[in-house]
């Protein structure tokens, strides 16, 4: 069944958990917005993401240089004490994040981070896209939608698929981290560099 973006929103407010965990539980619950909660519950995603709101300001620079010297990037990324900081756990997490960047070239860590002007620039192209393939006037707006999540998606970090096992996203891998740290972890910043090209941001 189709979930709208208003049901998953509702979730996340209820939750706190991520839009791709929202919008599983709600599927997977047929709609159902208790039922969802119980399932995200049952996941440990809504206690872990319970943390983000507390500080984290200790953490590291992590660095991934990807093999061949073409591409490199530079990624802070924050926990709560120097204590976790230093764990094999939040180490490897920093590094299988580097990597997901250099790989995959989102353009922000959050979608809020995206800048309005670039949204509606795509979204004037899916429009566009849209009305080329004759779609009726009354569905364009959910077409838009649908490929602006796709967008997200695709250039987002917490959003993208985890390229060593895309069945959850970077923001999945870190609520996990977070359920299993005891921690608030969260993506600070990201610089990406690419030989010949600017670095992104």
């Amino acid at each position: 069944m189709g979930i709208s973006a208003q049901e998953v929103k509702k979730l996340r407010d209820k939750t706190g958990a991520g839009m791709m965990d929202c919008k599983k539980a709600l599927q997977e619950a047929d709609g159902d917005l208790d039922k969802a909660t119980d399932i995200l519950r049952r996941q440990g995603i809504a206690k872990a993401e319970k943390k983000s709101g507390r500080t984290a300001n200790e953490g590291q620079i992590a660095s991934y240089i990807h093999p061949g010297g073409r591409i490199g990037v530079m990624l802070e990324i924050n926990c709560e004490t120097d204590f976790v900081a230093k764990t094999d756990d939040f180490q490897n997490l920093a590094n299988d994040v580097a990597m997901q960047i250099a790989a995959m070239s989102p353009v922000a860590v959050d979608r809020e981070d995206i800048d309005d002007a670039l949204i509606e620039r795509e979204k004037t192209i899916f429009q566009e896209q849209a009305k080329d393939e004759g779609k009726p006037d009354h569905i364009i707006e959910k077409i838009v939608d649908g490929r602006l999540e796709k967008y997200f998606a695709e250039v987002v970090l917490l959003e993208q698929p985890f390229v060593k096992d895309t069945d959850k996203s970077i923001g999945q891998l870190i609520t996990d981290a977070v359920a299993k740290l005891g921690e608030n972890i969260s993506v600070n910043r990201f610089v990406r560099y690419e030989l010949g090209e600017d670095g992104e941001e």
